[in-house]
């Protein structure tokens, strides 16, 4: 990290919205051959921040300095003039083309009777070389890449045009262990070469373990810079949302208190259910006021098995009992008059509606339930709408804000609002705190016990399996698409203990931890 003059400075700024003032005053460097993060909870101003560097939104009031020079950036093609660029989350790149395509596309090699596909495929191994991806065959098609190498292929496109400041915004959040490596590899290889990485993560492990600096944001305003190794986990998270770790650290002795314990007949048995190519053949049991967790690595059926519960994908073997009396659940129409409701992982395509407002977002599952000839009368409306933006803190509480304008924590609470208004008795949460921040997590998970403690079943999935163990009452472990094993949560149950037994696929275990652990024939 070269401790010199900033690639950019961004002094004083501030940017308002109508109601809300998103950044007041806030200060952020970057400097060459560094990654930096910017850290926030959601609402905190940290991509109006980047939104400010990349052109997209104008700032009302302050400076920006590229190279020591002030900056005036009208557009993202002002930045990309000034040799900024950005990786988003989702990667925006065309599957139809070839990997090399895409490396060039809008920099393709021109020769007297247009593109030269030679030299441009050429070109793009020279470049996929120098970050280390020398490997990949620039006229493979680029959809036969896994996404995070396709995320490398959009960080190698960034880098034709000799960008000076990438941009990572959350480009890790659908990423295993090793796919996060392979991103790093390449961001240190980066670095090594001076360019100046702004990186955007709500993964602490992964912010400490490729940070130089961090800058934290609260509120729209700047909380502080700092150097990485200078401040522990603690005190950044006591930055970012003005209070102690207690409230994260509550949430254990919160859930260790309540009773595991379910004697009564389950809400919801399925027998035998399964779907070809997404579920072998499993039983499930929940039951009311219950969190079962459901565990396994990317692509082991975790959400297959919500969809077949909630009715968006059918059954094809087995049977479902709910409240006693079988039952046929083969849409999410009859799942919703059944009071079973289901929260997407996929909440940009299959959550929010971005151009409805946060009040249209929120009345819809109410309005599914009850039927579309039959509108919700206005005083109702509100009184959901106002309820459930108090209730679950949304910030702002506009309900006639367009949802795409609120930050990614603050739509999950949105859609958790739309869901809990339909007064469901089983609540299907997919990875319902990916990609949000520590403060906003902890809220959600809070609220998550409380509705246990009211009686509520709920299933809950997450990659994170620390969040799962510290949950759930019970957690269905999955491999491969189906059920290895199930457990009882319990003292000896870590995430490492639900590691192994995927591992070991449900292999009889004879430590201590066998009174937890029910094998799955």
């Amino acid at each position: 990290m070269t401790e010199s003059l900033p690639i950019v400075e961004m002094s004083d700024i501030s940017i308002s919205f109508p109601g809300v003032k998103a950044l007041d005053g806030v200060n952020f460097r970057l400097f060459p051959g560094e990654v930096h993060t910017l850290m926030g909870e959601n609402g905190a101003g940290k991509s109006t921040l980047i939104k400010a560097l990349t052109g997209v939104y104008r700032i009302d009031a302050g400076e920006i300095f590229v190279s020591g020079a002030p900056t005036r950036l009208n557009g993202t093609s002002d930045a990309q003039d000034a040799g900024i660029s950005t990786v988003y989350q989702e990667v925006n790149l065309c599957s139809n083309l070839t990997i090399g395509e895409n490396v060039m596309l809008g920099h393709e090699v021109r020769g007297p009777l247009g593109i030269n596909w030679r030299a441009t495929h050429r070109a793009a191994s020279e470049v996929l070389e120098k970050l280390g991806l020398g490997r990949l065959n620039p006229r493979a098609p680029l959809s036969s890449l896994s996404l995070a190498l396709q995320q490398l292929v959009a960080i190698s496109r960034s880098m034709v045009s000799r960008s000076k400041v990438l941009i990572l915004d959350e480009p890790t959040s659908s990423l295993d262990a090793n796919e996060v490596e392979q991103l790093f590899t390449v961001m240190r290889r980066l670095r090594d070469q001076d360019v100046a990485i702004l990186f955007v993560s709500h993964f602490l492990d992964q912010v400490y373990a490729i940070s130089d600096r961090l800058t934290v944001l609260r509120n729209g305003r700047f909380e502080g810079e700092y150097l990485t190794p200078e401040l522990d986990r603690s005190s950044l998270i006591s930055k970012m949302i003005g209070k102690d770790l207690v409230v994260l650290e509550s949430l254990d002795s919160e859930n260790a208190v309540r009773d595991h314990r379910h004697t009564d007949a389950p809400i919801y048995r399925a027998t035998g259910i399964s779907r070809r190519g997404a579920i072998e053949q499993l039983d499930l049991d929940l039951h009311r006021g219950e969190i079962v967790g459901f565990a396994g690595l990317l692509g082991s059926g975790r959400t297959e098995l919500a969809r077949l519960i909630y009715g968006a994908d059918r059954i094809e073997t087995g049977s479902v009992e709910l409240r006693g009396k079988r039952v046929d659940i083969n849409s999410p129409a009859s799942a919703l008059s059944q009071r079973i409701a289901f929260s997407s992982e996929n909440r940009r395509d299959e959550g929010i509606i971005r151009d409805l407002s946060v009040r249209e977002n929120l009345i819809l599952g109410v309005q599914a339930k009850r039927g579309w000839a039959r509108p919700i009368p206005r005083k109702e409306k509100d009184a959901l709408v106002s309820r459930y933006l108090v209730d679950l803190n949304v910030r702002p509480a506009d309900p006639d804000r367009a949802i795409k304008n609120l930050s990614g924590g603050n739509q999950q609470k949105v859609l958790l609002g739309r869901w809990l208004a339909t007064k469901p008795e089983i609540l299907i949460l997919d990875e319902p705190t990916r990609g949000i921040d520590v403060g906003a997590k902890a809220e959600i998970q809070e609220r998550v016990i409380a509705l246990a403690d009211e009686g509520v079943s709920i299933v809950f999935i997450s990659s994170e399996l620390e969040e799962v163990v510290r949950l759930s009452d019970r957690i269905v472990v999955l491999k491969d698409h189906r059920k290895i094993a199930e457990v009882a949560n319990g003292p000896s149950v870590t995430a490492d203990s639900i590691i192994t037994t995927i591992a070991e696929e449900g292999m009889t275990d004879t430590s201590a931890a066998d009174d937890d652990v029910k094998e799955i024939a």
